[in-house]
């Protein structure tokens, strides 16, 4: 099962609508999606179209009270589960101080997760992709513990190389101490306006950024700054009220086409990537 941690430490960059829309866009390319919600604020689980607490088991017991991902995955809609968020997710880090290994409980229960699909009694996922919170506390180091792939959504302003050293950094430690197989998939650019000098400025800094050569850290070394741009579009703020991803809530608009190229990209990095450690 291939794992996709959707990150980044500033908030309102469009990372949760990435990581529903990105699950949405490639469970309608006919693959099976967990949608893993590890925000407290459940933004998400309710985009997705699922009530927070009516379901009687969270993202917030599969970390602190030993339950399965299977008791908490809820069926949100064709090819798509979702693992709710709840708002007891904001303490988790005192809950879990004294726990040892505590940055790598959600992987112990992916682990397990997969060893019942490879059984047959479980649900079969060929991707999992988590949103992240705006932090980079014990909930995002859950995440990057347990992934393969790190997804990085930033909004094209001035701030926007700070916020992706201060992640690559994080994703550095984590690879070297916790997750050796850690890697940043790329960079999607989020809210991009093409008329603005600003929009333009960054895009050129990040893909800069990335083509400079010099030593880099394995955790980064290769990544990409997608060709698909998510363009500013009201239907994508206008989606999650109605616990909709864009393909339902406004499937002729310019957010559905970004996304629907987004899943396509993401796709194809992965057959990139097989390719390449074939030739290896």
């Amino acid at each position: 099962m291939r794992s996709i941690a959707v990150a980044n430490q500033k908030g309102g960059v469009g990372k949760t609508t990435t990581s529903v829309n990105l699950a949405v866009g490639l469970a309608r390319a006919g693959q099976d999606v967990c949608l893993v919600d590890l925000d407290p604020q459940a933004h998400a689980t309710l985009h997705a179209g699922v009530q927070p607490g009516l379901h009687p088991c969270s993202a917030y017991d599969v970390l602190v009270g030993g339950a399965s991902l299977a008791d908490a995955r809820v069926r949100a809609a064709d090819r798509l589960h979702v693992i709710p968020s709840h708002i007891d997710l904001s303490a988790v880090e005192m809950a879990l101080a004294n726990r040892p290994g505590r940055e790598g409980i959600l992987r112990q229960r992916i682990e397990a997760d997969d060893a019942c699909q490879g059984r047959g009694d479980g649900v079969h996922h060929d991707a999992m992709i988590i949103d992240c919170p705006p932090s980079l506390g014990l909930l995002s180091l859950n995440a990057m513990a347990s992934v393969d792939e790190v997804l990085l959504p930033l909004q094209p302003h001035f701030l926007a190389l700070h916020g992706l050293s201060k992640l690559l950094e994080t994703m550095e430690l984590v690879a070297d101490r916790v997750n050796p197989r850690l890697r940043l998939l790329g960079v999607v650019l989020c809210m991009y306006e093409s008329s603005t000098r600003l929009a333009n400025e960054v895009a050129r800094d990040v893909e800069g950024f990335f083509a400079a050569g010099g030593d880099r850290h394995p955790a980064w070394a290769g990544a990409r700054v997608f060709r698909t741009k998510i363009r500013r579009n009201i239907r994508l703020a206008e989606a999650p009220s109605f616990g909709q991803s864009i393909f339902d809530y406004a499937p002729d608009s310019h957010g559905a086409e970004d996304y629907a190229a987004l899943a396509g990209e993401v796709l194809q990095a992965a057959v990139e990537r097989r390719e390449v450690r074939r030739a290896a």
